[in-house]
């Protein structure tokens, strides 16, 4: 991201990844930032797959490991209620607000985007937050398998109340920070009455009035500083609201034995997705909405422009080869 001198910025490191704030009045930073870490701070005691202490990871617990008829789920908590085949637990309203994100994504892509991919990413070796995990490590086992799918998760919004089968376990990893920035993003607008930027690694949200001439972005394969360049083809275009997400194959990758691997999975396998785009951009009214299509397009390969052209969502596809395609009325390039 690029900022005008006139916008207050900050940045720093939460949730596994780069936050970016910018405030269209300087004088509201010091409150933006305070009003920011505490809403991420509260994202992650209630999202998070790698803090034992999470709401998500005690969720686990209660839904068990897989096993055999009769066994109890480990670690259930009194709000909880567990038989030998599924655990009902009520969950925080922050939890609960997160998880029908997810399973909303799912529903509008057809399960390309899937909360059930815990396990499957975990034996990837993809385990603990990004910055902790090994660049290279031994050998894991391939292997093709089915995620259990999103439509084994219940949950009654009103009541708060989720239904898990024993041994289903959810991260929330695909849409939990696109929800963050625009949750955050018009909490501060209408809290501080002036224009707000949060952009949490490749998911950016606004809110406010913009800066005249609108918020410039960078978009570009792996999240960076401004004044570094950038790594693999680039672009800066402006947008007025909303939000812009940007999915990439080549920003987490690890490599376990001689394969290389990415964190977007295609929940049919239970693998990462095959490699057709390096990065997907897409605009959209929300960056949960924006979030969800470009992480799609990925899975969907070849067939990402068709799709993404039928849903009008403004978009920039770069291939392996670095070669560019937009679709959908992509903002024009700026200086």
């Amino acid at each position: 991201m690029r900022e005008p001198e006139a916008l207050g910025a900050a940045d720093w490191q939460a949730l596994g990844t780069q936050v970016w704030l910018l405030v269209t009045d300087p004088g509201q930073l010091a409150e933006a930032r305070r009003l920011l870490e505490a809403d991420l701070d509260a994202v992650d005691r209630a999202c998070s797959r790698f803090r034992p202490d999470s709401e998500l990871m005690r969720l686990g617990a209660a839904a068990g490991p897989a096993g055999p008829p009769g066994a109890s789920p480990a670690g259930a908590s009194p709000a909880s209620e567990s038989t030998a085949e599924v655990s009902t637990t009520q969950l925080s309203p922050l939890l609960a607000e997160a998880i029908a994100v997810a399973l909303r994504a799912a529903r509008l892509t057809d399960g390309d985007v899937d909360p059930t991919v815990a396990d499957a990413m975990s034996a990837l070796g993809y385990d603990r937050d990004f910055t902790l995990l090994p660049d290279a490590g031994p050998p894991v086992r391939l292997t093709v398998r089915a995620v259990p799918g999103w439509r084994q998760v219940g949950l009654d919004e009103q009541s708060r109340l989720l239904t898990l089968p024993r041994g289903v376990h959810l991260d929330l990893g695909a849409t939990a920070k696109a929800w963050a920035a625009d949750r955050s993003a018009t909490r501060l607008a209408g809290a501080l009455g002036c224009g707000v930027l949060v952009g949490l690694g490749g998911d950016i949200s606004v809110a406010g009035p913009p800066p005249e001439g609108g918020w410039r972005i960078r978009v570009q394969d792996v999240t960076g500083r401004p004044e570094d360049p950038p790594q693999g083809p680039a672009a800066v275009v402006a947008i007025q609201r909303g939000g812009l997400a940007t999915s990439s194959t080549t920003a987490r990758r690890w490599r376990r034995g001689g394969d290389v691997l990415h964190h977007i999975l295609d929940p049919r396998t239970g693998l990462p997705a095959p490699v057709h785009w390096r990065t997907v951009s897409v605009a959209a009214a929300t960056c949960v909405d924006a979030n969800t299509a470009s992480t799609a397009a990925i899975i969907r390969g070849p067939q990402a422009l068709d799709w993404l052209s039928n849903l009008g969502f403004p978009a920039r596809l770069v291939d392996t080869a670095g070669n560019v395609r937009t679709v959908g009325g992509w903002p024009a390039e700026t200086r």
